[in-house]
């Protein structure tokens, strides 16, 4: 056990930290359901952006780009593309506004915006929604519920534990234990203080992770000096061909074989796919999960705007200069690290773990892990938040108690997060690693739910009843498909995507049009650019001052331009740590020239 005493008091002090903000912030928490799930809608966008960062970085996810970081170096900053990471982009120039003017608390309370609260397929369009959004908030529960385990694994051998543990556990369900005790911190202070906590505790996080990233990064460079990596030509270069083009064969099998079971090999052919897929994903809007509810928490439709923004900004630079620093350390002392599974096998996953208890001093050790702790706490708690809104909006309130004061809406809320966090752990237990999980959710899962909710913002003819049949469609091709397919669920996406877009249509022309007052409404309050000619019309009968948004390819240029970015922030730190200077010039007035277009174009011209 290579944990100090510094390290130990370093991880009690936070622990104990969130404790306290928990049991601060409950009073403050517990005025109302607004107050409790969205902050009272009177926090910074600073303090959200940050959070939102936060939650972005977390353990299971960190893992895995550290585990590509080794195996296909600088192209690895392509494939978490498959999320798509660019969908804050697209948020961050238009989607985030709109879906801020609504005013709503939830996803499936925002569709009353759209689609009304009368009318035929309201209700079912509206249950669609929040049955996915805690199908993806138990996932995404369960996928940090089980990166937590396999990273404590490493630091806390259950040989030292096990003499103070009253039962017996069976060596595959260690990692499950762990999990378990630091998932009731998480709980605790998520459900006394809701989002105000949540926030706060975020932002300590922050700060502690960001301390050791910069450490990471300083460590890496140091031990860099004078030295040689071994690795495959075209590693350090983020270009490719249709082909990967990285040989490991004479340097390290494991690599390669990592490579044939990841199906990357065809790396143009997935980048087209992930492009493709990533687009539609994007102009779909956020997801009905923490990152959502932190836009509908901000002050204003412009703050939700400078919300998501600044999240790529804080959260890329950081995040990577841990991958980059961990990774090549990793590679300098790879035959230090003990990666083999039982059964025989390597797990690249073990990288980031084994090479922060390897190779970090005692007080920095503790930093860290103190910080990809406060990183599994802060996702963890957000998307728990996200299930109870969900939960208690959108099916108690609605369904069962419409009337319930404060104080019974409150405690409805710790009941559900309690039921919630207990499932996510049992689905936890039944996962065979992140990975696995990972692809589900982003290749299966989102890709059902990208057609019905792409269509809903920018075509006037779709319907509620359009809505939940292309829900319907690809949620049920999402849970059938790795039943029926075997490989990425990325490659059988297009079908998927084509199901759900039959479901869509089809239930919109089985049905009536949404009522025109509801539509001009939402055209005149959300004011969204798209195919709205016959809703427009009537609006500038009625109004004939109203100006229509014209911006389409103003935000598209926009967007374009934040997508280069996004990409050259997450590659500005790899560049720096391994000091390929004009590179890092390049990259460094590529950022400068952008933000003074962006400043222009975007920031100058944002409006509520």
């Amino acid at each position: 056990m290579k944990l100090q005493l510094i390290d130990i008091l370093i991880m009690v002090a936070y622990l104990v930290s969130m404790l306290l903000i928990g049991v601060f912030m409950r009073k403050k928490a517990s005025q109302d359901k607004e107050s409790y799930l969205m902050g009272g809608k009177k926090l910074h966008w600073f303090l959200l952006g940050t959070s939102d960062a936060s939650d972005m970085f977390d353990i299971s996810g960190t893992m895995w780009m550290v585990a590509l970081c080794f195996v296909y170096g600088f192209k690895s900053i392509w494939i978490p593309w498959l999320w798509p990471v660019f969908n804050q982009i697209f948020n961050m120039m238009f989607l985030s506004k709109w879906l801020r003017r609504s005013n709503a608390d939830t996803g499936a309370e925002w569709l009353a915006t759209r689609f009304g609260v009368r009318g035929e397929g309201v209700k079912a369009s509206h249950n669609i929604v929040v049955v996915f959004a805690l199908m993806g908030c138990l996932g995404f529960l369960a996928y940090g519920f089980v990166g937590l385990g396999k990273f404590l694994e490493i630091f806390i051998p259950w040989n030292i534990v096990q003499p103070y543990v009253p039962f017996h556990i069976a060596p595959a369900y260690v990692a499950h234990f762990y999990g378990i005790v630091f998932t009731l911190f998480a709980m605790f202070y998520s459900i006394l203080g809701g989002m105000h906590s949540i926030v706060i505790g975020d932002l300590v996080k922050y700060i502690i992770m960001t301390i050791g990233c910069v450490a990471i990064g300083y460590i890496a460079m140091t031990h860099l000096q004078g030295q040689k990596l071994n690795l495959p030509k075209g590693w350090d270069s983020p270009f490719f061909g249709l082909n990967l083009g990285l040989d490991w064969r004479n340097i390290l099998p494991a690599a390669t074989k990592k490579i044939e079971e990841d199906q990357f090999g065809l790396f143009g052919i997935f980048f087209m796919m992930m492009c493709f897929k990533g687009v539609l994903a994007s102009l779909a809007g956020p997801a009905p999960n923490y990152d959502m509810q932190k836009v509908l928490s901000t002050r204003s439709p412009k703050d939700a705007s400078k919300m998501t923004g600044f999240v790529s900004i804080i959260l890329l630079p950081i995040r990577y200069t841990m991958v980059i620093g961990l990774t090549v350390l990793a590679v300098l002392y790879y035959n230090q690290l003990d990666l083999s599974i039982s059964g025989g096998g390597t797990d690249f996953e073990r990288i980031l773990p084994g090479a922060i208890n390897n190779f970090l001093p005692a007080g920095i050790l503790g930093i860290v892990l103190t910080g990809l702790l406060g990183a599994f706490m802060g996702t963890f708690s957000g998307t728990l938040n996200a299930a109870q809104a969900y939960i208690v909006n959108d099916i108690y309130l609605k369904y069962i108690n419409p009337t319930a004061p404060d104080k019974r809406i409150i405690y409805m809320n710790y009941l559900v997060g309690v039921v919630v966090v207990a499932v996510g752990v049992t689905i936890g237990f039944f996962a065979k690693d992140v990975n696995s999980i990972l692809q589900w959710i982003v290749g299966a899962l989102y890709g059902g739910y990208i057609a019905a909710n792409m269509l809903k913002w920018y075509w006037w003819r779709f319907n509620a009843s359009g809505f939940f049949w292309g829900m319907m469609a690809g949620i049920t091709a999402a849970l059938v498909f790795p039943i029926i397919f075997t490989g990425l669920p990325l490659y059988n996406w297009p079908l998927l995507f084509l199901i759900s877009v039959m479901g869509c249509i089809a239930g919109t022309y089985a049905a009536p049009p949404t009522d025109m007052k509801v539509l001009k409404k939402f055209y005149s309050t959300v004011r969204p650019w798209g195919f709205w000619k016959p809703v427009h019309e009537q609006v500038i009968a009625d109004n004939p001052e109203f100006v229509p948004n014209k911006r389409f390819k103003l935000d598209m240029f926009n967007v374009v331009l934040g997508v280069i970015a996004q990409t050259a922030l997450t590659i500005l730190p790899m560049y720096l740590i391994l000091w390929m200077k004009l590179p890092l010039l390049v990259t460094i007035l590529l950022l400068a020239a952008i933000a003074l277009i962006l400043k222009k174009t975007w920031w100058d011209k944002l409006e509520d």
